[in-house]
């Protein structure tokens, strides 16, 4: 009776282990876990990573361990019971059972696992690979019956990879830094990363109307005037209008010449100083642009539409700011596009973009249909609509503040106390 009794006892040891396993592993960090494999000295971070590569081996291992020394210990423990109570012992070790695996075999590891996953699953490592190794051919035949029997029923065995990109996502959101400005930065920079292959230049380019442009049939004395007076340094040329851009001039090559000549202006080819144009379509998505970018080691590209019309530029600084966030520098025009009257007022240019927004004060305006704030006023109202019209929709209120001609100019935003709650949980 006795070794019953310790045969009994360590069995459910095992199932604990078994069920212990289980929960570490599948818990397990996966990023740490690589991380770890590269400064891993013993390599049980690369246990860890080969056990997860295979994840229906693990798992299928662990079910046989599991199940095969709980049925185990449970017999025992009928047998024991029978011979101490008769028939009724059946109704005492099933009862008994129950509570000793639920309690001890079950909800003390698995809760214990849970919450030292990552030091759990380092720790068992070794020997999970060695119980997976051994139980391999009982794993591998079970696998191949299961693997038949869903097929059967036409039932998908493949893993579903058609979600990966909104899981990182929801990863990115779950370590939320509350009121830690730096990870929600870091979070914010993470997002706009992943966006970066579904936004296109047009929506984050500098509208034509806004692009300092110099014509090239000027007197030498005012191009080089107008460039001194500009805050950038790269300038597109054009002859004629603006939308035959003849190349893009850059302040050095202008100082440099001037230089040459001893700062005399006459006799100045400013043409021949500029170099190349480079138009691209403005449904290039930021990522190509910026592998573009790097590939001909340039920053400044001219934005044109479909019927080559130029709609405006796009540099390598905006497309980093749609990263990091805006990159003020000594010679940025101080130009606030949005003033917050009052909790939850804010009143802005119509020609804010809705991305700015939604990164600025997390909120979830849709960008599909329209890059800016009036635009996207625009399409929802359906028509241009007067100053002192309101409109709502999206949970936001839009008043229209200022208009020029059928441009809108300015906009107030309210945000309700109970919408601005939401969007920002």
């Amino acid at each position: 009776m006795i070794w019953i009794i310790g045969a009994i006892v360590l069995l459910i040891i095992l199932s604990a282990f078994f069920s212990g396993s289980e929960t570490a592993l599948t818990a397990a960090s996966r990023p740490l876990m690589h991380q770890l494999e590269q400064n891993d000295d013993d390599g049980r971070a690369k246990i860890v990573n080969r056990l997860l590569d295979s994840k229906e081996r693990l798992i299928g291992a662990i079910l046989l361990g599991n199940n095969l020394v709980n049925i185990l210990a449970s017999a025992l423990a009928t047998s024991l019971m029978i011979s101490l109570f008769g028939e009724t012992g059946v109704v005492w070790a099933t009862l008994t059972m129950t509570v000793v695996v639920l309690i001890f075999a079950e909800i003390l590891p698995k809760t214990f696992a849970f919450q030292n996953a990552n030091k759990m699953a380092l720790a068992i490592a070794p020997v999970m690979k060695m119980m997976v190794f051994i139980l391999a051919p009982i794993t591998l035949t079970t696998q191949w019956f299961v693997g038949g029997l869903l097929k059967m029923f036409g039932l998908n065995t493949e893993e579903d990879t058609t979600h990966k990109a909104e899981e990182l996502r929801g990863a990115i959101n779950l370590h939320d830094g509350h009121d830690d400005i730096a990870i929600n930065q870091e979070r914010t920079m993470l997002h706009s990363i992943l966006d970066l292959a579904e936004v296109e230049v047009g929506e984050i380019m500098t509208h034509r109307k806004s692009v300092v442009m110099v014509d090239v049939n000027l007197k030498a004395d005012e191009i080089v005037q107008q460039i001194l007076d500009s805050p950038y340094t790269r300038i597109p040329l054009y002859r004629g209008q603006p939308d035959n851009i003849i190349g893009v001039l850059h302040a050095k090559a202008l100082l440099r010449a001037l230089r040459s000549q001893s700062g005399a202006v006459e006799g100045l080819n400013v043409e021949a100083l500029a170099s190349k144009t480079w138009f691209i379509p403005e449904a290039t998505s930021l990522m190509g642009q910026l592998e573009a970018f790097r590939a001909r080691r340039e920053h400044f590209a001219i934005v044109i539409d479909e019927y080559s019309t130029v709609m405006g530029i796009v540099t390598l600084e905006d497309i980093l700011e749609e990263i990091v966030g805006d990159i003020v520098d000594e010679h940025d025009d101080a130009v606030e596009g949005v003033q917050k009257e009052e909790e939850g007022i804010y009143t802005m240019d119509g020609t804010v973009t809705i991305r700015d927004l939604n990164r600025e004060f997390d909120w979830r305006l849709p960008d599909e249909e329209a890059a800016t704030i009036a635009g996207l006023l625009l399409h929802e109202a359906r028509r241009i609509p007067d100053v002192g019209q309101v409109f709502r929709f999206f949970g936001f209120q839009f008043t229209v503040l200022e208009r020029k001609r059928n441009q809108i100019t300015s906009i107030r935003v309210f945000v309700p106390k109970d919408e601005n709650n939401s969007l920002n949980t």
